[in-house]
């Protein structure tokens, strides 16, 4: 349901406490104390059927005796009665209420199906819920505090959403203590309706918050999940913490790419791509939100060290190195100035150690020096105070040779209260300061994961389809098919090899044997060294249970390893039906790494794709990293390098690079059959073998189940809609490429905008546009193609038009507009696009579209009109109004 009727969570203007109480200690005496003492503005409404007064109001029987109808409900009464009030409430027309009460679903099933009453009986009267089971929820800016929190919460911008309770009252007494203040902390305890979603998209819109943090346990709806905290993350900081990083005691898996793609790992992926930074502390959440906060980004991961002590300049630089960061290598430029400047005893290096009597202008020249060295990304000043050398001094010296640099400045000045004038210098600057180069070193990393991260985000990758024949399409649906009819889950290794090569996968020649003597034979036609597996429906790992044996050499010994293995697996799998065997030759290339490359279905998060390091002790070198598709080659290279054998990949000593090209594609095309059939369930590819000559697939196994939907509906994030593109005509006659706008279109978006007539800008944008920015264009070409689409109408000359919906994050309306280039105005294309644009919101089941037009745009109002467009009485700008068409029924 998303963002509908939570203003009536969080801006209230009266409340009921129902289950309000006088016994000293109770949850309802706590919850009353609480929602008087922060002074809030409305009435507050006890109800108690035992009680006449409490807290020295009026107390009120029941939910029909309230003499008004209030916005909010708090409940604390035992969990039977909770559905029955909340139908109480919903028939009252209240459209808001914190269930305080725990005895849900937390508790099986009898819990579950209470809490499935309770959603029933708010369902009818759309009231939103938070909780059961939480502490309720504190807003400082509108004296909001339903909760029974010890203590209540500074004003401030920062949002905290958490599903502990007892994390939510632990971080309010922390950030107490410090003097930090909130916009919002919300206990979603239970999740019955109102979750993570919801959150993300009430709280981006909301001016007041500067930041979003979350903690984390689960996540439900993981596809809105995803569209709310990409739309969030485009427009302010998203830091969470997600708890049970570590699952102790995983179910097994049946498959290596199961095995490695724990719940962790795949939660992780999820918020690197919807551009969120992840931290694993509570206090790193309020580090992080000060870094971000600065608004600097570093544009490449290099850091200068620059300190009076050289202790703890080595301190750093360890948490660097472990932290898996890059030490600047300082140029021959960059030493000989400093060689001029500083003592001779100084470190000649990174860290630069400027020695601890350095004064304001020592750091002064240092710091000059290494933000102009092109090697150098972002720099850290570090200061241990002395005797000899003035703190704040040294901080002032920073402060005036940083101004006219774009790199990224962090500062940690130990110490106590002799470095806290120096301290509020950088403050006052918005300088980031930490109290130890600990802190400061981790803030840097904070600053390149979040970097990497917002980049991820605006990855709009297509999904699969294009890459495959439409010949081979139908084998590959058939093998599918067969197997699926035959009760099989795995397809035979011949099957899953055929499914990879007609998705362009290199996979080595393989051919069947039905028996010891066929198989010797292939071998005799292959000529040279082959490999011999088992085949077998029943026999999962065929390396574990002796299925396989590499190197073999002539016919004779084949069949003779072939007869072998069939009486071991007598009798050590007695119940296994061997189908045959596979016969191959071997592979071999200098310095070829083994891979996998693989695919599960997460719970939460549906497909994910796995990279890393293969062979048969894949599961405990565990080099791999996660991945959630659709990818394009920036995030399949992202992929790749954040494994370890990356490195090895990249070449060493007389090895060169294997083909990163290749083994991208491979990922990509893996990521393409995942996303195309969504009866793929796991897929293994290992090893796949990686060199400079290529890539080639030597083994694979894919999983097939029924499919639960459209391929498309298991992914959390939307694929480039390719399928949109067409031709269209115009009433004139003229022709368009019409597709959905893509990320690479920016260039070309600000090219037409620019070359607008400025009062056709200026009509288009409601205000006066010379030049569209980056950010802007940026914003106008990286959609989620869930919420949002944009269509462009390309000729010759490039963009000739564009339109575009935004829907709200229920789906129930959308906002449109339209833009054509001026010397196409009144040839019919503005028209076309209209026409576009109303039936895609039709086909998605929009119910309302709407715009707002200059009152002086005259050729658009005569447009809508003809729409069937009617204007709005309600309109909230002067100088403008508002249309909306309804497209239910609308036979347009």
């Amino acid at each position: 349901m998303s963002v509908r009727n939570l203003q009536f969570l969080f801006a209230p203007e009266s409340i009921a406490l129902i289950g309000a109480s006088q016994r000293p200690g109770s949850v309802g005496q706590v919850l009353m104390k609480n929602l008087l003492g922060q002074k809030f503005a409305g009435p507050v409404l006890p109800v108690n059927p035992n009680e006449a007064m409490i807290a020295s109001l009026t107390a009120y029987k029941d939910v029909a005796s309230l003499p008004v109808t209030p916005d909010l409900a708090v409940i604390c009464t035992p969990p039977a009665t909770v559905p029955g009030l909340i139908d109480a409430l919903g028939q009252r027309g209240v459209k808001a209420a914190i269930v305080i009460t725990a005895g849900f679903a937390e508790l099986g099933a009898e819990g579950h199906a209470l809490q499935q009453q309770l959603l029933q009986a708010a369902r009818p009267h759309l009231l939103r819920i938070i909780g059961p089971n939480c502490v309720g929820i504190l807003v400082p800016g509108v004296n909001l505090n339903a909760s029974f929190a010890p203590v209540n919460a500074l004003c401030g911008k920062l949002a905290f959403v958490t599903q502990s309770g007892a994390v939510l009252t632990s971080v309010l007494d922390w950030a107490a203590s410090r003097t930090i203040g909130f916009s919002h902390m919300v206990s979603l305890g239970g999740m019955a309706d109102v979750d993570f979603g919801d959150m993300l998209d009430y709280l981006a819109s909301d001016s007041d918050v500067s930041a979003v943090l979350l903690y984390v346990e689960s996540i439900t709806h993981a596809r809105k999940f995803m569209s709310a905290a990409r739309a969030c993350a485009r427009i302010k900081p998203v830091i969470v913490i997600k708890a049970g990083r570590h699952a102790e005691g995983a179910k097994a898996a049946s498959s290596h790419t199961g095995a490695l793609a724990g719940s962790d790992d795949v939660y992780e992926a999820a918020f690197r791509r919807a551009g969120m930074l992840r931290v694993t502390l509570l206090d790193e959440l309020f580090e992080a939100v000060e870094t971000l906060a600065a608004g600097i980004r570093p544009s490449g991961e290099r850091l200068a060290i620059l300190t009076n002590g050289g202790g703890i300049g080595v301190l750093a630089t360890d948490e660097l190195i472990d932290d898996g960061g890059v030490l600047a290598s300082l140029s021959g430029a960059t030493l000989a100035r400093l060689n001029k400047t500083l003592p001779v005893t100084w470190s000649h290096g990174n860290p630069v150690d400027i020695i601890g009597d350095a004064p304001g202008a020592r750091y002064a020249e240092a710091t000059r020096a290494l933000l102009e060295d092109k090697n150098v990304d972002a720099l850290l000043v570090l200061n241990c105070p002395t005797a000899i050398a003035n703190s704040s001094e040294a901080a002032q010296a920073v402060l005036d040779n940083m101004r006219d640099t774009r790199k990224p400045v962090l500062t940690s000045w130990l110490g106590g209260a002799s470095t806290g004038p120096a301290r509020a210098l950088f403050r006052a600057a918005g300088v980031p300061s930490y109290d130890t180069p600990t802190q400061a070193v981790r803030a840097f990393g904070h600053m390149l994961r979040y970097r990497r991260n917002q980049d991820l985000l605006m990855q709009t990758p297509a999904g699969g389809g294009e890459a495959l024949h439409s010949s081979d399409s139908a084998e590959v649906r058939e093998i599918i098919d067969r197997a699926l009819h035959e009760q099989r889950e795995w397809l035979s290794e011949a099957e899953a090899k055929f499914v990879l090569a007609a998705y362009g996968v290199p996979v080595v020649e393989t051919r069947v044997a039905k028996n010891p003597g066929q198989a010797g034979e292939i071998a005799g036609a292959f000529g040279g060294l082959v490999a011999l597996k088992i085949m077998s429906r029943d026999i999962t790992h065929k390396s574990d249970a002796g299925g396989v044996a590499l190197g073999l050499e002539g016919a004779d010994m084949v069949r003779a390893t072939a007869q072998a293995m069939l009486a071991r697996l007598e009798r050590t799998h007695p119940q296994a039906r061997i189908d045959g065997f596979s016969v191959q030759p071997m592979i071999s290339g200098k310095g070829a790494a083994e891979l996998i490359i693989g695919v599960n279905t997460d719970a939460t998060f549906g497909p994910v794709i796995l990279f890393g390091e293969g062979g048969v002790s894949v599961e405990i070198t565990a080099d791999k990293a996660i991945g959630l598709p659709p990818l394009n080659g920036i995030l399949a290279r992202e992929l790749i390098d954040r494994t370890r054998i990356v490195r090895r990949l990249r070449g060493y000593r007389n090895v060169p690079p294997a083909d990163m090209d290749e083994i991208i594609r491979v990922l990509i095309s893996v990521s393409h059959l995942a996303t195309d059939f969504a009866e793929v369930a796991e897929l293994d590819i290992n090893p796949l073998i990686a060199s400079a000559e290529g890539v080639m697939a030597l083994d694979a196994r894919i999983r097939v189940i029924p499919a639960a939907g459209e391929p498309a509906d298991r992914l959390v994030i939307s694929p480039y809609p390719a399928q949109l593109a067409r031709m269209i005509t115009t009433n004139s006659g003229a022709q368009y490429n019409l597709r959905p706008i893509r990320p690479e279109d920016e260039p070309a978006l600000i090219a037409m905008v620019d070359a607008l007539d400025p009062e056709d800008a200026r009509l288009r944008f409601l205000s006066i546009m010379r030049h569209m920015s980056h950010q802007l264009a940026a914003r106008l070409t990286q959609i989620d193609y869930d919420r949002e689409m944009a269509f462009v109408a390309l000729d010759e000359n490039g963009i000739s038009g564009v339109v575009r919906l935004a829907a709200d994050p229920d789906g129930g309306k959308a906002d449109f507009a339209v833009l054509v280039q001026s010397r196409l105005k009144g040839t019919g294309l503005g028209f076309a696009l209209m026409r576009e644009i109303i039936d895609y919101a039709k086909m998605r089941g929009i119910g309302e579209l709407t715009g707002d037009i200059l009152t002086e745009n005259r050729t658009m109002r005569a447009m809508a009109h003809k729409f069937g467009f009617v204007t709005l009485t309600n309109n909230t700008e002067p100088g403008q109004v508002r249309v909306s068409l309804d497209l239910r029924g609308n036979g347009l």
